[in-house]
């Protein structure tokens, strides 16, 4: 009897999916992916399941990743020291130089890997690729953090449409070569608004935006830009989470319909987003808004 209980609760959950995956499918989705949520190989290869999953059921999912500490302990094992601004790293030289061997080579050919061992079709490029992304420099304090002036998306409709999920380092160029680092949240709004992406999911460690940090009842579970706004002037969206917060806000703009702000430490967190009643009901938004999900 137990288990005639068990596939009936599976079919349910199937059937319970159909919807969805009717609603998401030939659409694109851009899922952001780095920083702290990638530290654990479980949790990840739940994300490229995730992901997979997804492919498989005819929904286009475009992966942008970062990769801070990946960047930190190579910078720190080569005794460079970095420095923030508001979520963004001042980078020189030979920072740009490191940021682009650690994305585009290590970070990104390991998710490609972990996307194809788990049965899907992966290919990996960079803002570089094709010129992906045009960019100039943000400001001379940061040295080379690039503001994009143009998304080329070409090379990623190309890999779709051969059947691969394209993982896209953050990283971009000018007219002269100039490499420039791209802050990954900042780079998935704007590949998700030029492609007329269905969303933007951006994964990451934290349980979303929070009035006091040390309150997890303080938890915001919704906004709408207007909202969004206020939190910036009262100090509550802050440090790492300013860049993230803006690109929602920017992806909104540009027609984004839906962004979330995910947990990646919560289980098969996108599917249970995406393909759920429950996620549903969370989604179930006015035009112009940005969800923050703290938990499924």
């Amino acid at each position: 009897m137990d288990g005639q209980i068990i596939k009936s609760q599976r079919a349910k959950v199937l059937v319970q999916a159909l919807p969805y995956i009717q609603k998401y499918w030939n659409r694109v989705v851009v899922i952001k992916y780095g920083g702290h949520a990638m530290e654990s190989e479980e949790l990840k290869r739940q994300v490229m399941e995730d992901i997979v999953l997804l492919q498989l059921v005819g929904v286009k999912v475009v992966l942008v990743h970062g990769g801070g500490p990946e960047i930190n302990d190579l910078l720190s094992k080569l005794g460079v020291k970095s420095e923030f601004v508001n979520g963004l790293r001042v980078t020189d030289e030979e920072t740009a130089q490191i940021v682009q061997m650690v994305l585009a080579g290590k970070v990104g050919k390991s998710l490609v890997n972990l996307i194809e061992s788990t049965g899907g079709k992966a290919m990996g490029i960079c803002g570089i690729d094709g010129k992906l992304i045009e960019a100039k420099s943000k400001s001379p304090a940061l040295g080379y953090v690039g503001d994009i002036t143009r998304v080329n998306v070409g090379p990623i409709n190309d890999l779709l449409e051969k059947g691969y999920i394209p993982v896209v380092s953050s990283l971009g160029c000018d007219d002269e070569g100039k490499v420039y680092n791209i802050n990954a949240d900042t780079m998935a709004a704007h590949i998700s608004g030029a492609m007329g992406a269905e969303c933007l999911i951006s994964m990451t460690d934290i349980a979303g935006i929070m009035e006091d940090p040390d309150d997890p009842a303080s938890l915001v579970p919704y906004a709408d830009i207007n909202d969004a706004v206020e939190l910036f002037r009262r100090g509550v969206i802050k440090g790492g989470m300013i860049p993230k917060v803006e690109s929602c806000i920017e992806a909104l703009l540009c027609g984004v319909k839906k962004v979330f702000i995910l947990d990646g430490r919560v289980p098969h967190s996108i599917l249970l987003e995406m393909l759920t009643d429950e996620g549903s009901g969370m989604s179930s938004l006015r035009s112009g808004s940005v969800w923050y999900c703290a938990s499924i």
